[in-house]
């Protein structure tokens, strides 16, 4: 009996452990288009922030926050969209809502014009 009621415990202990992210779909500096929280998975277990920049302006930056496996947090990639090349770092975190809080939300719309806008800048 001893060892049932133990791993009844601890599946209630670990489900009461998971971490609460903020998640952010899009965003570009303080404002983030698409937001919420989420409750992370055992496969996922870590928040994180992931920021790309740009190569030819290093000004736009396009942020997503949310949850994260381990094997990729605290890492660095590379990428183009439309030829223009970017560099993504993912850093993660975890304490809950430990990746910022979640900023001001726009419409759509508004994210997808303003993220055009953005990108065509780079090449004039």
């Amino acid at each position: 009996h001893f060892a049932l009621c133990l791993s009844i415990f601890l599946s209630f202990h670990l489900t009461a452990e998971s971490l609460k992210c903020n998640t952010c779909s899009v965003g570009m500096a303080s404002l983030c288009f698409i937001g919420s929280t989420a409750e992370c998975s055992t496969s996922e277990p870590n928040c994180f922030t992931a920021v790309a920049v740009f190569n030819a302006t290093n000004i736009l930056n396009i942020k997503r926050k949310g949850c994260m496996a381990t094997a990729l947090c605290n890492t660095t990639s590379t990428g183009s969209i439309l030829t223009a090349g970017y560099t993504a770092t993912q850093t993660c975190c975890s304490t809950d809502q430990c990746n910022g809080a979640v900023a001001i939300q726009l419409p759509l719309t508004v994210a997808l014009g303003a993220a055009l806008v953005a990108i065509c800048s780079t090449f004039t």
